[in-house]
């Protein structure tokens, strides 16, 4: 068996990084690509390892030097006219090469696990490509298989059609072929593709020509779960870095994304916070219909938005402003907020870092529990006077709730102490009695004139990529203030659509929600048989668990994504939780939900 490597690419998406340097030798994670390819075939048994060079060739046989003598008999060829063909081009200047022995033929732009070799060689079929189940960030040839692994088809770029992304395996970009196969099929086909067609083409049109035309007995190896990804640009080169990090290096990636796990669908994330339940496929269907207008159409200014927003929640169009996001709102308000505030800690870190840490009067509830009522608040701030009081409702991360009797009590002892209180009621839809839990009414502010009530569509309303939220309040000043503040289209099409549509699913949203609250209580009752988790009561979509033996919480967060690709919230951060090995683990479907628990419990093993 013989490896040949193309590698003579310009790489040119990478800009700056390739200016120097063809594309494999890149570095990442501080290994370049080419010296982990070339560590993993020196672990193989092979004949020689053939590297076809051409854009900074030089540079190139220069860095590999003599470093793998001993363990790899390295040859070269050139593709003097790298810049004006294609790696079809590359390949044929070794056919003759490929001729005399098995074939493993990679391209040197990729990075991928130890275990790939040893699966490809490992299989007794001849001729097999390793391909990946389509997944959204996949880019170039794919193939169709049948029900024996038998490629049916290759399917080039501009043949690639959406509508059967379901029967699409992404070619890997590693073979093996038989010396026979080589000898009779691809070789043969390779010299009258580029003889008809000229070098400026891909080699794998000539494997579609094959499977076309001819029972070429070319099967596919699916990869699995196995890691892998194909460098072309920065961002691509940023994600492999993010998914071939180790230990706590791949958190740190991970955490300052904030966000765009989307890119990771092998990941499941017990970070971020929706509802599983909606919206709808109907939902989604009726938005989906509506794409084309909604992409090419501007939104409506605020006047609009704030409109669809109080029809969304039953309250006047005065009393509400609608944002990108509640974080845009929370943002506009806390930069207005003046003297103290009370903050309890731990909390939604949102606030508090609009705020000066001299305005901050922190109340701690008991470290043991984390709970806290409105009683307990207001004979604290009662000691430690404040101007505003803000209240997560339930509590993010803690999961601690205060029914809606107490809250009023907490707005009627506010508006006696002439003291804003702000309450995020962006999970209360995850609670208990839900229906009657929110303050987002006309007679409620208006009573309160000193309540503004926050509300993030993303959480309950499970629409995290629309980007919406609410700010209520009968204080006008203050709604007008934030009005004026944001940009004059910050909802963008897509998320006023939704608003205009809500009304139609509303008691889809209700049927969601009472889903949710049984399985959270079915997912909770399983957190509770892990011996090394104490789980909080919670009325969010979220548990809040410590963990009281065998691992610290960095240390369990560390191996959950490390072993079984789960990403899950180390509290270890939060101020008020800092070395108490508290960790956060959203509330997600019932099969994501038994993933973790079988993973949880692998770890008492």
């Amino acid at each position: 068996m013989q490896a040949i490597i193309l590698a003579a690419g310009m790489g040119r998406r990478l800009g700056e990084l390739t200016r120097d340097n063809t594309k494999c030798m890149v570095p990442v994670n501080g290994v370049r690509l080419i010296d982990r390819l070339l560590g993993q075939l020196a672990t193989l048994d092979l004949s020689r390892v053939i590297i076809v060079v051409g854009y900074k060739g030089k540079e190139l046989r220069e860095h590999i030097g003599k470093r793998y003598e001993g363990r790899l008999r390295i040859e070269y060829a050139e593709n003097p006219v790298y810049d004006k063909t294609n790696n079809i081009y590359s390949l044929s200047l070794v056919k003759r090469q490929m001729t005399e022995d098995d074939t493993l033929l990679i391209e040197s732009d990729l990075i991928f696990s130890d275990r790939l070799f040893p699966m490809i060689l490992g299989n007794p079929y001849p001729n097999l490509a390793l391909v990946a189940k389509y997944e959204t960030w996949m880019d170039g040839t794919m193939v169709r298989m049948d029900s024996e692994g038998n490629i049916v088809n290759f399917v080039p770029k501009k043949a690639f059609s959406y509508a059967d992304v379901d029967q699409y395996y992404k070619t890997v970009n590693i073979y093996k072929f038989s010396r026979e196969f080589s000898q009779h099929k691809y070789v043969p086909f390779l010299d009258a593709y580029c003889a008809a067609l000229g070098n400026n083409e891909y080699y794998e049109q000539v494997l579609r020509v094959i499977t076309l035309l001819d029972n070429a007995e070319l099967k596919a190896l699916p990869v699995g779960d196995e890691k892998w990804y194909e460098i072309d640009d920065i961002q691509d080169l940023d994600i492999a870095e993010t998914i071939f990090a180790e230990g706590d290096e791949m958190l740190r990636r991970f955490n300052y994304r904030y966000g765009g796990h989307w890119r990771f669908p092998k990941m499941l994330d017990y970070c971020y916070l929706v509802n599983p339940y909606f919206p709808t496929q109907r939902m989604k269907d009726e938005l989906r219909a509506n794409f084309d207008t909604l992409l090419t159409e501007y939104p409506s200014g605020m006047y609009v938005n704030a409109l669809l927003a109080g029809k969304y929640f039953g309250i006047r169009q005065e009393y509400v402003a609608a944002g990108n996001g509640a974080a845009e709102l929370i943002k506009s308000m806390m930069e207005l907020t003046e003297g103290r505030t009370g903050v309890v800690y731990p909390t939604f870190e949102e606030y508090p870092h609009r705020l000066s840490p001299e305005q901050i009067v922190a109340y701690t509830p008991q470290p043991g529990t984390l709970a806290y009522t409105a009683d307990d608040l207001i004979g604290f701030y009662d000691r430690h006077p404040v101007d505003t009081l803000l209240v997560i409702n339930p509590d993010n991360p803690s999961g601690n709730f205060i029914p809606v009797e107490g809250l009023l009590k907490l707005a009627e002892w506010s508006h006696r102490r002439g003291v804003r209180l702000v309450v995020d009621e962006s999970f209360v839809d995850f609670s208990d009695g839900f229906e009657h839990n929110s303050l987002l009414h006309n007679s409620l502010l208006e009573r309160y004139k000193g309540l503004a009530v926050v509300k993030s569509i993303s959480k309950s309303y499970g629409v995290p990529g629309l980007r919406l939220g609410v700010l209520a309040s009968a204080d006008t000043a203050l709604i007008s203030h934030v009005k004026k503040d944001v940009s004059i289209w910050n909802i963008n099409s897509f998320a006023e659509f939704y608003m205009q549509i809500f009304g139609k699913y509303e008691s889809d949203y209700r049927q969601a929600c009472h889903r949710f609250t049984a399985e959270r209580d079915r997912f909770g009752a399983l957190l509770r048989t892990i011996p090394y988790l104490r789980v909080l009561p919670t009325q969010a979509n979220f548990f809040c668990c410590q963990v009281t033996r065998d691992y610290t919480s960095g240390e369990l967060t560390r191996l959950l994504l490390e072993r079984f690709n789960i990403m899950a919230k180390d509290c270890d951060t939060k101020n008020g939780l800092k070395g108490q090995n508290y960790i956060r683990l959203s509330v997600r479907g019932e099969e994501d939900n038994d993933r973790l628990i079988a993973a949880l419990r692998a770890l008492d093993e």
